[in-house]
């Protein structure tokens, strides 16, 4: 089992888990690892889960608090860290941190900076805006059209250390749906039939307008689909919450064009047992939205973090 999630970005050696969890994401840091993640207080029952390590009273504390200058910052990963991102239109989520491991509430308008392969050619150049303010932590979406499985580099403008690597596979590589493939059905829990999960959704504030048909039901009718696995209740880095009603926005142009589902993380109230939703995909990381087109093919895939005008701006170009 995974313990339960508070979705939070903890420093290099803060206290861990033996137990797996769902992860966000992390960056190195001064030989550490900073993670974006949802974790947990407790071990549990039951087997370990893919992910990163956790534990302790997931509060944030200095981690989350600084408004320090981003004279010299480094870079905190917000994209998977698994295997799970495949050439083409490519979508890296950054945040940024001081050189003590407290994340920035604030920082550059802009971001600048390339995108390298293994022999040190630049591929892609980016100039990527600030986004999220109301999360509290903001994040730059940097986005780059790369067309080869391999080893790449982040290089951006005015960061500390080194260039930070990534890899891209395959779609054949990878078990998590990606852009390309079809997008499997399952028999997702509605308010109708909530197949052993309570609550069917965590929304704190109430539940949310996705859970009339299960995802293989709007896999059949015939129009774009657009899933949502996260869960609201769990996560206090103003990730996966506002990121679910930012959805519910966004949808209500598209009631007519597409279908939309969402499915939680959870089984039970308190987050100690993973949802079929989770293991049906092979989900090591949450939030995550797929988009797909009428017959059921993903066109495009939103991982861990987005804010209203950027949510709105995907499903713009998808579905319009």
């Amino acid at each position: 089992m995974i313990p339960r999630r508070s979705c939070v970005l903890r420093p290099p050696g803060a206290p861990t888990s033996r137990r797996q969890f769902l992860a966000l994401g992390g960056a190195v840091i001064g030989g550490g690892v900073l993670l974006a993640a949802c974790g947990g207080s407790d071990d549990t029952a039951g087997g370990d889960t893919a992910g990163g390590d956790t534990g302790g009273d997931d509060t944030g504390g200095d981690a989350t608090s600084a408004t320090a200058t981003t004279d010299g910052f480094v870079l905190v990963q917000r994209y998977p860290n698994s295997m799970a991102i495949t050439p083409g239109d490519v979508r890296l989520a950054i945040s940024l941190a001081d050189t003590n491991a407290s994340l920035l509430t604030t920082g550059p308008t802009t971001l600048t900076g390339i995108i390298r392969n293994e022999q040190g050619d630049t591929i892609a150049e980016f100039d990527t805006p600030r986004r999220g303010d109301a999360m509290g932590v903001p994040y730059w979406s940097i986005t780059a059209s790369i067309p080869s499985r391999g080893l790449y580099e982040l290089v951006v403008d005015g960061a500390i250390g080194d260039a930070t690597p990534f890899l891209l596979f395959d779609s054949s590589e990878i078990a998590i749906p990606t852009v390309g493939t079809p997008l499997p059905g399952f028999d997702t829990p509605t308010t109708g039939d909530a197949r052993g999960v309570d609550p069917v959704c965590t929304r704190l504030d109430g539940a949310c307008p996705f859970h009339d048909v299960t995802l293989t039901e709007a896999l059949a009718l015939g129009k774009p689909v657009v899933y949502l696995v996260g869960t609201p209740a769990h996560c206090q880095t103003a990730t996966c919450g506002p990121g679910l009603d930012y959805l519910i926005d966004a949808s209500k142009q598209y009631a007519s064009v597409a279908t939309f589902v969402h499915a939680e993380v959870f089984a039970d109230q308190a987050g100690t047992e993973v949802a079929p939703a989770v293991t049906a995909l092979s989900l090591d990381y949450e939030p995550v939205i797929w988009i797909t087109d009428a017959d059921g093919t993903v066109a495009r895939r939103v991982d861990i973090v987005w804010d209203s005008d950027e949510i709105s701006a995907i499903l713009a170009e998808v579905l319009a």
